[in-house]
């Protein structure tokens, strides 16, 4: 039986992760750069040979269709070229896989299959660059075989390897496939370099129950096709996935997408990740660097403002180094809550989150829409940062509603998390669901994680979309009903109080109370046991 598509595709990354681990790179901290980039490159080879089949089909006919390519007239190949998208990568036919496959016995290999990457990450930068956020940009590629450390003959033994992986299977119908196999495919190839965030300033995952359930509300079925020319930003990136379910509930022909993050293994997945989901045209709004400290998506001096923004911010870290220099008349506005200070001990748990909340309502438009993980913690703090921003999402009527998750939802941080959702249009009410006894408790290595059902999913998102009130569940509350309890966000807090009541005769009752008087007077009793004992041994250590 011929394996699926979807298996051929997670082979052929075992295949790379294990030439990497048998030349020593194995959780090296340069193996996700060759994973990353040599599945890339792989990437940009099988989408220019589709696309040059799709426009010439001889092309597809043929045994060779390189060689086949290459006989056409001049004028027919430049046609071609002309004719591609704009998505589409520039490359020659020297540097297609199968024509550097044919080299691989040449000395030098492995400085040629670098050349070739660089030549390519030059040719296609106006497209395929990030930026950082001072203007620099990061090129596609690095010169890959430059990670192994040995002799010349060493490295040309390990891209051979990699080229012996990248032939074994096509792409070309991978440009076919729809965001769920692009969304699978992505989460198995990055998830060996998703184990070291720890809570850290890029989370390079966001479980795909939460990306569909932000999805899913801020763009409810009945809006699908309607939204257009809209656009869709994350201050705390990482890969994007957040990003991608939200461009696929609008239509990726529909958006375009916009962030920032300070990761440099954050952006390079995120590259990847627009470029499986049909989002290329989307790369140059991508920018490495610290948005809190120098946020670089701006209309004029002034922050640029999106329709839609989502975001899995690092809820703490130490930013104590540059936390005086945000305490500036120009953030004023921004950071209208204040600024954590830094704490005497345990500086890595500055709650840096409360300044991406407050960046995030400071770049919505009027009208916009965002969705924003939170610890649960932050929606009923009685005081301080957390409670300034609640009053002033009530006051200004931002807020629509708040999702309660389950425990463990990341399997990897403890802490229990929320989703604050916040709407600059028109609303009335806001919308509560506690949805933390939902879901399914599996182990996920060391670590236990709750999985949703498709079912659970979509009843929150059905609940919350039709603003529904269910029983234990959830609430729809006005804004002075919020502000009468401190401004807390919590369902739990206004669900109604049930007393039930039980007949009971007055014989029945005596009988009870006896009860509790015999057990109370039974832990008295050993109440006195104990201290009896406790005093004993004080008694004899003081005279030891």
């Amino acid at each position: 039986m011929t394996p699926s598509y979807q298996q051929q595709t997670r082979d052929l990354i075992d295949g790379l992760k294990a030439v990497c681990a048998s030349n020593g790179l194995g959780n090296d901290g340069n193996e996700y750069k060759i994973i990353v980039q040599t599945f890339l490159y792989k990437l940009l080879c099988d989408k220019f040979a589709h696309e040059m089949k799709r426009l010439e089909p001889r092309l597809a006919h043929a045994d060779d269709w390189i060689a086949a390519w290459q006989k056409l007239p001049k004028g027919k190949r430049q046609d071609l070229k002309d004719e591609l998208s704009a998505e589409t990568p520039v490359l020659t036919a020297e540097q297609l896989i199968p024509s550097l496959f044919n080299r691989q016995a040449e000395p030098g290999f492995a400085r040629l299959f670098d050349d070739t990457l660089i030549a390519i990450a030059v040719a296609n930068a106006d497209i395929f660059a990030v930026k950082t956020d001072d203007g620099e940009k990061v090129p596609l590629f690095d010169r890959l075989s430059e990670y192994v450390t040995g002799s010349a003959d060493k490295r040309d033994g390990f891209v051979r390897a990699l080229f012996n992986k990248l032939a074994g299977v096509s792409f070309e119908r991978l440009f076919e496939q729809k965001y769920d196999f692009y969304a699978a495919l992505f989460e198995y190839l990055i998830k060996d370099y998703n184990k070291d965030n720890g809570g850290k300033y890029a989370e390079y995952y966001t479980p795909h129950a939460v990306a569909t359930i932000m999805a899913d509300i801020l763009v409810p079925q009945g809006q699908r096709g309607k939204v257009k020319n809209v656009t869709c930003y994350d201050p705390a990136s990482g890969s994007g996935t957040l990003l991608m379910a939200l461009a696929h509930a609008i239509g990726e022909t529909r958006c375009s997408i916009w962030s920032q993050d300070i990761s440099q293994k954050s952006s390079s997945l995120l590259r990847l990740n627009l470029v499986l989901n049909k989002l290329v045209h989307s790369i140059p709004n991508i920018t490495q660097g610290n948005t809190i400290l120098h946020p670089v998506h701006k209309d004029g001096k002034a922050l640029k403002q999106f329709d839609y923004i989502v975001s899995n911010p690092p809820f703490k870290m130490d930013f104590s180094d540059f936390r005086d220099d945000l305490d500036s008349d120009a953030n004023r506005t921004r950071f209208f809550a204040g600024i954590p200070k830094v704490p005497n001990k345990a500086k890595d748990k500055m709650a840096v989150y409360l300044l991406f909340i407050q960046h995030i309502m400071a770049s919505l438009k009027p009208g916009g829409k965002a969705a924003v993980v939170v610890p649960t913690g932050f929606i009923t703090a009685a005081q301080g940062i957390e409670l300034k921003i609640r009053e002033k999402l009530v006051k200004e009527k931002w807020i629509a509603g708040v999702v309660s998750m389950p425990s463990n939802i990341f399997a990897t941080t403890g802490t229990n998390v929320s989703i604050l959702f916040i709407d600059k249009g028109q609303h009335d009410s806001v919308v509560l669901i506690d949805a933390s006894a939902l879901g399914k408790k599996v182990k996920e290595g060391k670590n236990q994680k709750t999985l949703l059902s498709h079912d659970e999913e979509q009843r929150i998102v059905d609940t919350f979309n039709a603003r529904e009130a269910v029983e234990d569940f959830s609430v729809v509350v006005d804004f002075d009903a919020i502000a009468a309890k401190n401004y807390s966000l919590s369902a739990g807090q206004y669900f109604d109080m049930k007393i039930a009541y039980e007949p009971i005769t007055p014989k029945q009752f005596a009988k009870k109370v006896e009860g509790f008087n015999a057990r109370l007077d039974a832990m008295f009793t050993e109440s006195r046991k104990l201290e009896k004992t406790i005093a004993k041994s004080l008694g004899a250590l003081i005279r030891g």
